[in-house]
């Protein structure tokens, strides 16, 4: 049995499966840095800002992103390497199963599951925070609880939730803008990013004049412990705080590594995946460590534990940046844009490792069945609307996003280690692009991964151990018995 587990899809093999690319071949290196724009700059930056701040590390937060920055910024470098070399759809699945085997690739890939699926239900939950808002200035509201899940409680009046309507619609939709294809996609995809980018930029710029000197002081408070509204206890202050910090906007970063699953819908791969990886990467991390630096200096702490907690931004744009509703309003459109712009990038990822599992054999075969007319995986698609559209209407998204971080960081972890693995069995194997200072680079993306999943906590560990055991049953029941590379 060992060596069936450990059986490695050869290198070279790919060839074949490029050959046989039933995926239209539309975007350029353009395309996949507003790709990765797309899908960086969201909840993670006008939801998880706020979050962290209230719950880890206050001002600090800044430093919190400076740490998951370089944690991406050495996972990139393994990932670039990767996706030049094997430009295949499938991300981290595919890279693992060429280095580390088979049972590495389903655990990997069932992994992404969590990245991708879970990270689209995390947003699309802050896109109907923000709904909320907009509707606010035409005298609308949509009722606490159609907008909220049933686990939680209105801290001010005291109402419940039952089931985030706005969530599922906005997964509706963009699930059928997928499946119309992946060109049309990425053109709106790219409008968005224009727009979203412009309010970043705009925020970072007005807002550095409103900044009180006093909301960054202490700059890192005191270690102690919080407890929040949904009786979570979380370390807050000190390095342990800003640790738990890293781990939280570390769903902030997640997007980059969804440009390499679009690898087989890619005019040159080889070129342009480095490109559209590390550059929106780059772009992103700037644009971060910048607006988190506004933001906790217009709002307070305790704005982002109580009133302040939804629409975030807007909340500190109204109440601290007088004259600037129109700019209010403003970011309030962007972000829902920018939010669709986002779960699309992560439906369209999750589709694109599902597919390429289905090709291997270690899903049924209906999860790479292509439209006819569309070419794109459209049953897969419709699936995970289900999917995805469960987790959006019934769970609070602080919860699903810290799921969605850590099992990120969990596959981060291993592209970094497959690299290093391939460098050593497949020393001449070509490389377009290659991670510089290896095995430093891997390691130390490997350590600060881990640091960062320290951060987050043991809930989150025991979630992600028992959505493994899950994955587990699945790959022994159904994957291991119908993988093509066993046949």
């Amino acid at each position: 049995m060992k060596h069936k587990l450990t059986a490695r899809k050869d290198v070279t093999h790919f060839n074949d499966d490029i050959e046989k690319n039933a995926l239209k071949r539309t975007l350029g290196k353009w395309s996949l840095m507003a790709l990765g724009i797309g899908a960086i700059i969201g909840a993670g930056l006008f939801v998880r800002t706020a979050s962290a701040a209230a719950n880890n590390a206050g001002p600090s937060v800044t430093i919190g992103f400076i740490i998951a920055g370089i944690g991406c910024a050495l996972a990139g470098l393994c990932y670039a390497e990767f996706a030049s070399m094997i430009p295949i759809a499938g991300s981290a699945y595919t890279y693992s199963y060429a280095t580390m085997g088979e049972f590495v690739a389903w655990i990997i890939g069932w992994d992404l599951v969590l990245e991708y699926a879970l990270g689209a239900a995390t947003v699309s939950i802050a896109w109907s925070e923000y709904l909320n808002k907009l509707l606010e200035y035409f005298g609308l509201h949509i009722p606490y609880a159609w907008s909220h899940s049933p686990f939680e409680v209105d801290v001010l009046t005291g109402a419940h939730g039952i089931m985030n309507i706005p969530a599922l619609f906005i997964i509706f939709i963009l699930t059928m803008l997928l499946i119309r294809g992946m060109q049309e996609s990425s053109f709106v995809n790219g409008l968005i990013v224009i727009t979203k980018v412009t309010i970043v930029l705009l925020v970072i710029i007005l807002g550095w004049s409103y900044i009180n000197p006093m909301n960054h002081t202490p700059y890192i408070p005191e270690a102690q412990k919080y407890i929040d509204s949904q009786h979570v206890v979380h370390n807050y202050g000190g390095w342990l705080g800003i640790f738990g910090a890293a781990g939280v906007v570390f769903f902030a970063f997640i997007g980059f590594d969804a440009v390499s699953t679009a690898a087989q819908e890619a005019k040159n791969p080889q070129k342009d995946m480095p490109i559209g990886i590390l550059g929106s990467l780059a772009i992103c991390t700037v644009l971060y460590i910048l607006f988190s630096y506004v933001l906790t200096g217009l709002a307070t702490v305790n704005d982002f534990r109580t009133q302040g907690k939804e629409a975030s931004v807007v909340f500190a744009i109204q109440h601290y940046m007088p004259g600037y509703e129109w700019l209010a309003k403003s970011v309030t459109v962007a972000i829902l844009a920018g939010f669709s712009s986002v779960i699309l990038v992560m439906l369209m990822g999750q589709s694109r490792v599902f597919f390429s599992m289905s090709n291997d054999g270690l899903v049924p075969k209906l999860f790479s069945h292509i439209h006819p007319k569309f070419h794109t995986p459209y049953k897969s698609n419709i699936l995970f609307l289900g999917f995805v559209g469960i987790f959006a209407a019934f769970i609070p998204g602080d919860v699903v996003g810290d799921m969605t971080s850590i099992g990120t960081l969990f596959a981060f972890i291993l592209v970094c280690a497959g690299v290093w693995v391939l460098r050593v069995r497949e020393p001449n194997l070509p490389r377009k692009f290659k991670t510089p200072l290896v095995p430093l680079v891997p390691i130390l993306g490997i350590a600060v991964c881990l640091l960062m999943i320290y951060g987050l906590g043991w809930p989150n560990w025991l979630r992600l151990g028992v959505w493994m055991l899950i994955g587990l049953v699945v790959y022994f029941m159904y994957g291991i018995k119908h993988s093509k590379l066993r046949k």
